[in-house]
């Protein structure tokens, strides 16, 4: 038998039809849930690990089985058919789910499926409004009706095996005890690439999209980035900023989550530990983190060298590859 995954965060195993259709419910909505055939008998069991936007979810019934929530109302649902099938129907669409095309329920179309017996699924639950608001921010505006996929998605090649890679690389990270998602800024940024990934699927709003990234880069966002990279060795607020690109503070947050998927202060962090960055590798030895860390504006020697290993993935010692005064390893390391 399979490997059940995110076997850590079991909520329940049971062969009773009743205990499995209300503890599924609890995590995602009310439903129908009948098994199909005199034959077929349950072996349900699920897996839950929520985040800060979404939830990596593993089921299994063991028996065909027919699952008929209606709406979902209040959350989109990608499955991803590790073993089996499941025959979907999302509003007017039904298609076959396979290990080679994943399902995508959108919220506010009545949904009907019926899972095949042996039918093993990851599934990420990702909630509405979190989808319409990362919508939004890319498109400069929210939209004026909801956001529905197609299904289903090609899992064999381009976005739809990326974003497959995606997820099952955030369930083996569970499973390796380093769970990606949950509190914190980077699971933020995973569950964002992850919703990023969706959107490369078919949906109702791909015309509006592609001609929004297809958009020259507006004047007040080229000024707004002249001044930070001007400014990199001060500190800047987010007034100043717009005010030297003639928007407004808003204006000019909404075009940075539009055209760099960021804010301008965390550009203007993000770009100083990349010059910190190339400092370091092309220093000289004796050179010292501490003055490297100073000419860029960080003050906190403990805090640029946890925001350096965030980015970089190792410490500003490590890159400098030079020895340098214990005094300074200790400021910087601290």
């Amino acid at each position: 038998m399979a490997q059940a995954l995110l076997r850590d965060h079991a909520l329940f195993h049971s062969h009773d039809l009743d205990e499995a259709r209300e503890r599924v419910a609890a995590v995602f909505c009310p439903h129908r849930l009948e098994t199909l055939g005199a034959q077929s008998l349950l072996d349900a069991r699920h897996h839950h690990l929520p985040g800060q936007r979404l939830s990596l979810n593993y089921i299994e019934y063991g028996a065909r089985t027919l699952i008929e929530p209606g709406e979902l109302d209040g959350f989109y649902l990608l499955q991803i058919p590790l073993d089996g099938g499941a025959t979907i129907t999302n509003g007017r669409e039904t298609y076959l789910s396979t290990p080679d095309r994943a399902a995508i329920l959108n919220p506010h179309l009545p949904t009907r499926m019926t899972w095949e017996e042996g039918t093993r699924q990851v599934l990420v639950q990702i909630t509405r409004r979190a989808m319409q608001d990362h919508l939004a921010g890319l498109l400069g505006a929210p939209s004026d009706r909801p956001l529905t996929f197609e299904g289903p998605i090609d899992l064999t090649q381009g976005a739809g095996a990326a974003l497959r890679r995606l997820v099952m690389w955030l369930v083996s990270e569970v499973d390796a005890g380093a769970p990606p998602i949950g509190p914190g800024l980077m699971a933020r940024q995973i569950e964002s690439t992850v919703l990023s990934g969706l959107l490369e699927a078919r949906h109702d709003h791909q015309a509006q999209l592609s001609r929004h990234r297809s958009a020259p880069r507006p004047r007040h966002l080229r000024l707004a980035e002249g001044y930070i990279e001007a400014h990199l060795d001060q500190q800047i607020t987010l007034e100043e900023v717009a005010d030297a690109a003639g928007i407004s503070p808003r204006g000019l947050q909404m075009a940075f989550r539009t055209f760099r998927d960021t804010t301008p202060l965390a550009f203007w962090r993000a770009t100083r530990l990349d010059r910190a960055h190339a400092d370091l590798l092309a220093a000289p030895p004796g050179t010292r983190v501490t003055d490297i860390a100073l000419r860029w504006g960080f003050t906190h020697f403990g805090r640029f060298a946890e925001l350096y290993r965030e980015r970089f993935g190792l410490s500003p010692r490590d890159t400098l590859k030079a020895p340098f005064p214990e005094e300074s390893a200790a400021e910087a390391e601290s």
